[in-house]
């Protein structure tokens, strides 16, 4: 008898353990998606062509000149991005910010008859974006194009140096002058590139954009910059710069706003 009660018990517990068990159904594993806010890094290679333009007139000959510097500005850039996706169906719209330093500096001259020089040189410290992002993605790949305005610092060092004997004129000492200029400067950038999430949260990219910079205009030394008799002297510049960039990066993603899944009935 009390086996038969026994056993009547774990037939219970067993049936009432099954209905439970059909009771919870399975949790969906979310899908991957591209949106919500990330925090990454990134660093490459930048190239710069562009030419200093210099109009004047030489102060130790008196002739007025117009020449071209050549002057491609190249190094190595780095730094760190912030931004922001939405996802609609395969379509990824985002905003993103980035702030690189670089080394892309660059020297260049140019000699004239009567024995006198001048040499320009530049430097990009640090720039910046500020962008719009379009992509559309198959599940954890994504290729996107990126345009906005981008800011860049630009210090320029120019040196002039007079020797000898001046065309038309009397032996002059020797003179050396300097000009230092520190700007910032914005343009625009556009480009395009790929992206691959690796995980839920962490991504790579690659990714090329092209800077255009626009123009500097700058009055080199003044009028006032030459000794005593000279004053009436003076170099105008003015110059475009337009920049390449590759780039690879990595991008953390934080679901801010992750909504719960929904609580199993019991």
């Amino acid at each position: 008898m009390r086996c038969q009660f026994l056993l009547a018990s774990v037939s219970a517990i067993a049936l009432t353990g099954s209905a439970f068990a059909a009771d919870l159904t399975p949790l969906p594993v979310p899908a991957f998606t591209w949106a919500g806010a990330y925090i990454g890094g990134q660093a490459g290679y930048a190239w710069a062509p562009g030419a200093n333009r210099i109009s004047g007139v030489d102060p130790y000959s008196g002739i007025a000149f117009a020449s071209s510097i050549g002057q491609t500005l190249s190094g190595v850039i780095g730094g760190a991005n912030v931004g922001y996706n939405l996802q609609f169906n395969q379509w990824v719209i985002g905003v993103e910010g980035s702030v690189d330093g670089t080394s892309l500096t660059n020297t260049a001259g140019l000699a004239f008859p009567d024995g006198t020089s001048l040499t320009a040189h530049t430097g990009i410290p640090v720039q910046g974006s500020i962008r719009g992002r379009l992509g559309f993605a198959w599940d954890r790949f994504l290729i996107y194009a990126t345009g906005g305005v981008a800011f860049g610092e630009f210090n320029s060092q120019y040196n002039y140096g007079g020797f000898g004997l001046a065309v038309g004129r009397t032996r002059l000492a020797p003179f050396f002058g300097s000009s230092y200029f520190s700007e910032t400067q914005a343009g625009w950038t556009a480009g395009g590139g790929v992206q691959y999430a690796i995980t839920p949260n962490w991504s790579v990219r690659a990714e090329y954009r092209y800077t255009d910079w626009g123009s500097f205009n700058e009055l080199l030394f003044g009028s006032t910059a030459f000794p005593k008799g000279f004053r009436n002297f003076g170099y105008y510049g003015d110059r475009h710069l337009q920049q390449n960039q590759v780039q690879v990066g990595f991008d953390c993603k934080f679901d801010l706003w992750t909504i719960a899944p929904a609580a199993a009935k019991y």
